[in-house]
């Protein structure tokens, strides 16, 4: 631990020079001839599509990275009667919501697809990212540099993950649609890289390199800096503007998201807010859950959201969340002795952090089945399932003590990480309601339907 703070300080001299973020984003162009990363360019996918699988990666490093793969995997083992006859339920999968961790299996999902399986373990989740970082932060000639921790990592992340894939690699359309989402550091709002919202600075996000994405979105404040966009002043914010005006009429009874209106409008003000900075997505939500519940939302609704991706209304929403948040045991309260700072900031945080993701659990479970109510007819009904997975569903007391105590950390053993693999397979196997949804398929398929 010692020798962890000391690293950490070190960092932070190092960094307490003044940096200047690289910006790395491009004007968008009003000749622009080829689709941007956006929900549009995927709608052919989910046109007639019965069921909408969506996913929510969290945050929490390496533990959320793997438990994402183990989910994935099991996904793919499990073959349905889906739309396409018998086929795996990972071909289903309509959309991936990531923060921090999570971000990291998200992207990569995005850009290989089935690859993920043959190399992603070796090239990300057991690899010691956190001690080649140090490596690197540690290197001489970095000490002067004013690029800063943060762009070490996006040069890091760019050279052994992601080969400087930019968004324009995204865009397979057989695959799933990936929000990868960071926070605005200045306003706290939550911000998807994906080109509605790249819209509101004036950019175009095909040239945007994922890595930078991935970066921001796990960019823990103070252990890293921002990353940093543009925020153009050279096009015309007409259509993104009128879009904000519809979203603030369709929420105006619902105030959390009236704020997020008012801080994604505050973009239109340039000379305010040229340059924005972007962190760790955890800080707005650390589930992933809430940039599908806003898109909803702020389309007027799953009928609204549907109807603008010109798709016919499924017959399942079904949400998955996989969650790798902690409860381990805490020693304060064995010792009279006063917390220490860090156990004070750890408290602090992960207090507010499950409030808040527990608030989130119930906003978009309810959520879930108003959409599914809205989209029903006598007809055409429409069954929700919103899946949790978190360490609580690991029965055995021993396993489930053990994934509790792996660290938010870059750099586990094979030990820890099979561990989490293997919790993602059991856990959405062993969910109720993952098994009602897997009962429901099986029926439909015998009924012919």
């Amino acid at each position: 631990m010692l020798r962890l703070f000391f690293i950490s300080a070190l960092a932070i001299m190092i960094g307490g020079c003044a940096s200047v973020g690289k910006v790395e984003n491009a004007s968008l162009t009003a000749d622009r001839n080829t689709p941007s990363y956006s929900l549009g360019i995927f709608q052919n996918k989910w046109r007639n599509d019965p069921n909408a699988l969506m996913l929510a990666f969290s945050g929490g490093g390496t533990r959320a990275a793997a438990l994402a793969y183990g989910v994935l995997e099991e996904l793919r083992n499990t073959r349905v009667r889906g739309s396409i006859d018998d086929t795996r339920l990972l071909d289903e999968i309509h959309s991936i919501s990531s923060v921090s961790g999570g971000s990291f299996t998200a992207a990569y999902y995005g850009l290989h697809g089935d690859g993920i399986f043959e190399d992603y373990e070796q090239v990300f989740l057991r690899q010691n990212v956190q001690g080649a970082l140090i490596h690197r932060l540690l290197n001489p000639f970095r000490w002067f540099s004013g690029s800063g921790r943060t762009e070490m990592a996006v040069d890091y992340y760019e050279d052994t993950i992601f080969k400087g894939a930019t968004f324009a690699d995204m865009q397979q359309v057989d695959g799933p649609f990936i929000a990868i989402n960071a926070t605005d550091f200045a306003r706290g709002v939550r911000f998807s890289f994906v080109q509605n919202y790249f819209d509101l600075l004036c950019s175009d996000l095909s040239s945007f390199p994922v890595a930078r994405a991935v970066t921001a979105s796990s960019a823990v404040p103070v252990l890293f800096l921002p990353v940093v966009v543009e925020n153009h002043s050279d096009c015309d914010r007409t259509k993104a503007q009128a879009w904000l005006q519809k979203a603030r009429e369709r929420v105006v009874d619902k105030p959390d998201l009236m704020l997020t209106v008012d801080d994604l409008d505050s973009y239109a003000d340039h000379d305010q807010r040229r340059y924005i900075h972007f962190v760790d997505g955890g800080i707005s939500d650390n589930l992933g859950l809430r940039a599908l519940y806003e898109v909803i939302e702020l389309s007027g609704g799953f009928m609204q959201y549907a109807g603008k991706m010109q798709r016919t209304p499924p017959r399942r929403l079904i949400l998955i969340s996989v969650n790798a948040a902690t409860d381990p045991q805490s020693s304060m309260d064995q010792t009279p002795k006063q917390p220490s700072t860090a156990q004070s900031i750890s408290a602090v945080s992960n207090v507010q952090l499950r409030r808040y993701s527990t608030d989130t659990i119930a906003l978009v479970d309810k959520s879930l089945k108003r959409w599914a109510g809205e989209i029903s007819s006598p007809q055409h009904p429409v069954e929700p399932y919103f899946i949790l997975l978190d360490f609580n569903g690991i029965e055995d007391p021993d396993r489930r003590e053990f994934l509790n105590q792996i660290p938010t950390s870059f750099s586990l053993t094979d030990e820890q990480v099979d561990a989490l693999i293997a919790a993602g397979g059991e856990l959405l196997r062993g969910n109720p309601e993952f098994r009602r949804l897997l009962a429901d398929l099986a029926a439909d398929a015998r009924s012919g339907h």
